[in-house]
């Protein structure tokens, strides 16, 4: 069975952790989904410069515009084909910050030529980066975004670095606890840190045709620009 992350690491997806290596094992040939549930023990923001650029985000998911600690947090990694027949994993993340739950919506696709990870962003997928997956020596994983670019109708333009952010994201799986740590952290190249998140969550996996693709997980629109 093959998954687009096992496809985008090659050998590297044999280093991770057991636990992780079905994490992202999840996909159409293993017909699971993956449902996370924990807590992230901090939520962070950069300088008050930040707040004006996460508040649109989260317009459209993407982003929290709210920090906090100890927030309930799930994810759900769902599998399906996209409206162009391309393979397709969730990973919408919801925070259950107080007075109202914010999303972080994210839909990872193979890229055309099958070396790298592509990854959309938001409810309308208006902004799309590569993602470059590694294997550490112990067993974790670490993924760094490349390039922002927006997508809007006829608009296809890169994001400039003085506006945009280099997200890096690291996960490991905790076998005394069960569970699986994440820390992300986006920072800019010349104000520093904007936004991140750290914690652990435990997972459930359900077969896919089963459990469907719930309503609202989907994006409203879909971008076939790679």
């Amino acid at each position: 069975m093959t998954s687009i992350f096992r496809t985008v690491m090659g050998a590297d997806f044999e280093r991770l952790h057991p636990a992780l290596q079905r994490r992202f094992s999840v996909g159409l040939d293993s017909g699971e989904a993956c449902f996370g549930q924990g807590v992230m023990d901090r939520i962070w923001h950069g300088g008050s410069f930040v707040k004006p650029f996460l508040a649109v985000g989260a317009t459209r998911n993407i982003l929290v515009p709210r920090a906090g600690r100890n927030i309930p947090f799930t994810i759900e990694n769902v599998p399906y084909a996209d409206s162009f027949g391309r393979e397709t994993v969730t990973f919408v993340r919801t925070f259950q910050l107080p007075g109202r739950a914010r999303r972080f919506d994210a839909q990872m696709v193979l890229g055309p030529r099958g070396d790298r990870v592509l990854d959309y962003l938001g409810t309308h997928q208006h902004l799309a980066s590569d993602l470059h997956f590694s294997a550490r020596p112990d067993g974790s994983l670490v993924i760094r975004s490349g390039a922002h670019r927006f997508r809007e109708g006829p608009v296809d333009v890169p994001v400039p670095d003085v506006i945009g952010g280099d997200a890096e994201v690291r996960e490991s799986y905790d076998e005394r606890s069960g569970r699986f740590r994440i820390r992300v952290r986006v920072v800019n190249r010349y104000f520093g840190p904007l936004f991140g998140y750290e914690g652990s969550f435990a997972a459930v996996y359900r077969d896919v045709r089963e459990c469907g693709v719930r309503d609202g997980l989907r994006p409203v629109r879909e971008e076939v620009r790679a």
